[in-house]
């Protein structure tokens, strides 16, 4: 029995739980050269005007060992700078899932903590993302991204918890 099910049962509301402001910590491991890096900032998820969807905003620093597959001459110097991205959650039909699109509006994956839909993964030529999501509390999600192929072999680690926030 997986222990998130209850708290992802279908009438669990995934766009309320989420909207807000969150803080997001990230672990980054390459394993194939096994450099280590973080990534800390914030992740806000805000109401799209016409679709009942998300967006989501994601704004921190990151800072690697080294720059895994850096260009020539960087691969063994450490980085430290600013990182953002984002994304669009639209609903699904289901109220415990959203669909999570690119901004140029292609499909990247599934969002859920139910027991069927907390894993998904998206292609991006030539590796696959493969991501686990886990609903920890009513404050608090986790997800990991385990990224392998030719070119990857990557585990990204997330942990956001909610914080206080009055522009919500």
């Amino acid at each position: 029995m997986n222990p998130q099910s209850p708290d992802a049962a279908p009438d669990f509301d995934l766009r309320a739980y989420l909207l807000g402001t969150w803080a997001v910590e990230r672990t980054l491991l390459d394993r194939s050269t096994g450099t280590r890096g973080t990534f800390t900032g914030v992740v806000r998820f805000t109401a799209t005007d016409d679709d009942g969807g998300l967006r989501f905003r994601e704004e921190g620093t990151v800072s690697w060992a080294s720059v895994p597959g850096g260009p020539a001459g960087s691969a063994g110097a450490p980085f430290t700078g600013p990182a953002s991205r984002e994304y669009l959650l639209r609903p699904t039909g289901a109220p415990d899932t959203m669909d999570m699109f690119f901004p140029d509006g292609r499909p990247f994956h599934r969002m859920g903590f139910g027991a069927r839909t907390s894993q998904d993964q998206h292609w991006c030529d030539p590796d696959t993302y493969r991501v686990s999501y886990t609903r920890t509390g009513p404050d608090e999600f986790r997800y990991e991204w385990d990224v392998t192929g030719p070119a990857k072999d990557q585990l990204l680690t997330s942990v956001l918890r909610r914080t206080a926030d009055a522009a919500a």
